[in-house]
């Protein structure tokens, strides 16, 4: 089996005594967590309990005592792994007391959207002005340098091709689907794809004889719906999985005379292209990198084309505040990986390029959905997902990171967005 192992980050490890159940070797940090003392664990204990009784939710200790204005339940079952771990390693050590079974919720969801709408205070404002001196710092191993990007992209997307089947649609589309109304039913997910790419595509202006980059190949589903529109693709990926089964899904289409899938980074991208598309791959870019992968597109173009994205988003304060630690997600999920902010983007378009934004649409609810389709199917296909080689923490890992973004959107603390980039003709 090919699952993210990551090495360990922990400062100072507890004596080696596994939780139950629990791969050491696999997961060391869900394992063997970071030590915190007495006094920071306590501390960690009164300053939860009193964000606690301010949120809307119903929070049960093993002791049978309860916290909480009341709504959604969030049940712990070992209160003093519990600090002790998020006293350690904040919202990394909340994550993998999840990972470990240390608390639950009835209603994940629920339970997170809560924490994602007041985000901005689940934090202490004295504690917030110290964050420099608390958090973790991302490690320069997560750079997105052309061989770092490599190495962050592998230990998500090269996971499991079959991994990746069991919870998407037909399209094998990872990205959000555009829906006609809400809430959908999975019966429609593949048509909301295909009205996703079909709008990337119409904001391209993508037909007949367009010569296309995508950045960014998924498992083909747009590359394969440009040339059937009579576009001539080259598409890049990082990703080995995905350029093989894209490759495969391409020849079986009978499309394989327009469409080229290359194992190359953006920076490394030639040519000149009458629009360029990139899904959801931005994400993957770093701060560090945005200039230099908005300067590609408007290289890539030809005067007059079209480059459109879709990024999804975060509000600009809390990327200020978190671009430079590291999270859970970026630990265990898309290392290398951040949400840009609508004002970022705005901000390194205008200053790096000559591009011009003409035009953006966000749509988050609709994302919400598509992660709940998602992350129900996983749920269901759990014998599946172990049967494959997947273990109980890596499901309850992917359990959570669903639950999580589909709760950043419920609670409109994450957006996605459109965007139409426009490369003015000098001839004109």
């Amino acid at each position: 089996m090919r699952t993210a192992e990551p090495r360990s980050t922990a400062r100072q490890l507890a004596p080696p005594s596994p939780t139950a159940g629990v791969d050491a070797v696999r997961w060391p940090d869900v394992a063997a967590p970071a030590k915190a003392s007495a006094v920071t664990t306590a501390v960690t204990a009164a300053v939860l309990r009193r964000t606690f009784e301010r949120l809307p939710l119903r929070v049960r200790f093993p002791d049978g005592t309860t916290a909480g204005l009341g709504g959604p339940v969030l049940d712990i079952h070992d209160s003093k792994a519990f600090h002790r771990r998020i006293g350690a390693q904040g919202l990394i050590g909340f994550g993998e007391s999840y990972m470990a079974g240390e608390w639950d919720a009835p209603d994940l969801v629920a339970v997170l959207t809560v924490l994602a709408a007041n985000a901005a205070e689940l934090i202490p404002a004295p504690l917030q002005r110290l964050r420099a001196l608390w958090a973790l710092r991302r490690p320069r191993t997560q750079r997105n340098t052309p061989a770092g990007a490599r190495a962050n992209i592998s230990r998500h997307y090269d996971l499991s091709n079959d991994l990746f089947a069991l919870f998407l649609d037909d399209t094998l589309t990872y990205s959000a689907a555009l829906f006609r109304a809400l809430p959908a039913d999975r019966s429609l997910l593949v048509a909301a794809q295909h009205r996703k790419i079909d709008r990337l595509l119409d904001l391209a202006d993508v037909g007949e004889g367009t010569r296309l980059l995508e950045i960014g190949t998924g498992w083909g589903e747009l590359a394969l719906r440009a040339a059937a529109r009579g576009a001539h693709v080259t598409s890049l990926t990082l990703s080995h999985e995905q350029r093989d089964l894209a490759l495969r899904r391409v020849a079986e289409a009978g499309l394989a005379d327009r469409v080229r899938i290359d194992l190359c980074d953006y920076r490394e991208a030639g040519g000149t292209y009458d629009a360029v598309v990139s899904v959801e791959m931005i994400e993957a870019v770093g701060a560090e990198y945005w200039p230099e992968y908005f300067r590609t597109l408007e290289a890539r173009l030809a005067p007059g084309g079209r480059a459109v994205l879709q990024a999804i988003t975060m509000p600009h304060e809390r990327m200020l505040a978190s671009r430079n630690t590291f999270t859970w997600i970026q630990k265990y999920i898309f290392p290398g990986g951040l949400l840009p902010s609508v004002e970022a983007v705005a901000e390194t378009v205008r200053d790096h390029t000559d591009l011009r934004i003409a035009r953006r649409d966000g749509y988050g609810a609709h994302y919400a959905e598509t992660l709940r389709l998602w992350r129900e199917r996983f749920t269901e296909r759990a014998d599946e997902v172990a049967a494959l080689g997947f273990d109980d923490v890596f499901r309850r890992m992917w359990t959570l990171y669903l639950a999580y973004s589909e709760a950043g959107f419920r609670a409109g603390y994450l957006d996605v967005q459109q965007y139409l980039l426009t490369k003015e003709n000098p001839a004109r």
